[in-house]
């Protein structure tokens, strides 16, 4: 019952790990449209996020996460391939890839979605933003979704074209990016809905901007088109605008979307995930009701009916504190165990600074997620206890990131 260990160059011949490794920087891999840009704030570490290279940090991650509860933030999440569908059957194909009822999405409104497999397992989980009646872009997860849409649109019959659009996004997180936002667009930005979009032309750039980000902070996203080219002068404006309020170039903040329940594709959800696993209300999200019939439906209605095995539960997780979770600390899931048996794994796991203890997800069978259990969670410095308990661990109704603005003073409206 132990995680697999490293040893350290020493005296008597051991072998020699490195615990810190570079991560190679070439051609072959992508760069996002502001690389160049957040590259001058002093990245500390990469991975590589849609075959791109991602920022993760800037050298005390810590620091990043008061900076985003206590300021404003700007991220390069150039990393979001943006897969745009037009056509006239465009509806009708985006409508096809996701369990949510798209009806119900206006032009102007974004929607956090899963594309599912025919099984039911979880491709992506985008933010979706619908455009105008047959556009739609998907702010796409890690993994290859412009091949899997291509592929499903390959003799289907439909009129549709798939693309990667040369479009990049920013974040602007944080209490005081409203102040931010309005001193680069106007106060009438503040106007614009939580889950909802606005285009603007911003010094010849045009851009897309939405109340939308990682963070259920209070935030933004802007998507500026022609990334390829305005892609730094986007970020210099934004930087400029942002400097007199502080604002601090960050990684992902890994800590605070574990606090949110916030999942991450390829840690908590993966293909071979299904939506009613995740729990945390995350059924609404699969709409069996509706008439389209989606890829997964059946499979899904299947295991609706007869319930799921496991299911993503939160953990406080006792021992010395872990990691940050984007500093390499967690390099596998932790084993979860129960009476001397190995009964899941812990997705995700951090120290939360504000709530002084650590916290993750594990996904454990159903009958071991109800608030009260005890279970033991084997961490790098061994096995530790851990109890379930409800999550999201903070926020739960997302009152923060829905939070109104007076457009006059861009001060936030309290109590919305």
């Amino acid at each position: 019952m132990t995680l697999n260990t490293e040893t350290l160059a020493s005296s008597d011949g051991a072998e020699a790990v490195i615990p810190d490794p570079r991560i190679l920087l070439y051609p072959r891999l992508r760069k996002s449209p502001f690389f160049w840009a957040s590259r001058r704030h002093g990245v500390a570490m990469y991975s590589v996020y849609n075959h791109t290279y991602h920022p993760r940090h800037y050298g005390d991650p810590v620091a990043e996460y008061w900076a985003l509860l206590q300021g404003v933030t700007l991220w390069d999440v150039g990393v979001e391939r943006q897969i745009e569908i037009t056509g006239p059957d465009a509806f009708a194909f985006t409508n096809m890839l996701v369990p949510r009822d798209l009806n119900k999405c206006e032009v102007g409104q974004c929607k956090y979605v899963f594309l599912t497999a025919e099984d039911g397992g979880i491709l992506n989980d985008p933010v979706l933003l619908r455009l105008g009646q047959n556009h739609f872009w998907l702010s796409l997860a890690d993994s290859d979704i412009l091949l899997w849409a291509r592929g499903l649109a390959h003799n289907s019959g439909m009129d549709v074209t798939i693309e990667e659009a040369d479009v990049g996004p920013v974040q602007v997180q944080g209490p005081l990016s409203g102040k931010v936002m309005a001193a680069i667009f106007g106060p009438e930005v503040l106007d614009i809905g939580y889950y909802r979009l606005r285009e603007y032309t911003l010094d010849g750039m045009e851009v897309i901007v939405s109340r939308t980000g990682y963070t259920a902070e209070l935030g933004f996203e802007i998507y500026v088109k022609n990334a390829s080219r305005e892609g730094v002068r986007l970020w210099d404006t934004v930087w400029a605008a942002g400097e007199p309020f502080g604002m601090k170039v960050i990684g992902p903040c890994h800590m605070r979307r574990i606090e949110a329940g916030i999942l991450a594709h390829g840690c908590d959800i993966t293909y071979q995930t299904n939506p009613f696993e995740v729990g945390m209300g995350y059924d609404w999200m699969v709409d069996l009701n509706q008439e389209a019939d989606f890829i997964g439906k059946d499979a899904l209605r299947r295991i609706k009916q007869e319930g799921v095995t496991r299911r993503l539960a939160g953990v406080t997780i006792g021992g010395p504190a872990l990691g940050t979770f984007n500093d390499g600390s967690m390099i596998e899931a932790f084993p979860v165990w129960r009476s001397g048996h190995r009964v899941g794994e812990v997705t995700s796991a951090c120290f939360s600074p504000r709530l002084e203890r650590n916290i993750g997800y594990a996904m454990v069978p159903v009958g071991l997620s109800e608030t009260g259990t005890e279970l033991e969670i084997e961490t790098p410095s061994g096995a530790v206890p851990a109890v379930v308990v409800p999550k999201p661990f903070v926020d739960p109704t997302k009152n923060i990131p829905k939070q109104s603005f007076d457009a006059g003073n861009g001060h936030l409206l309290t109590g919305t």
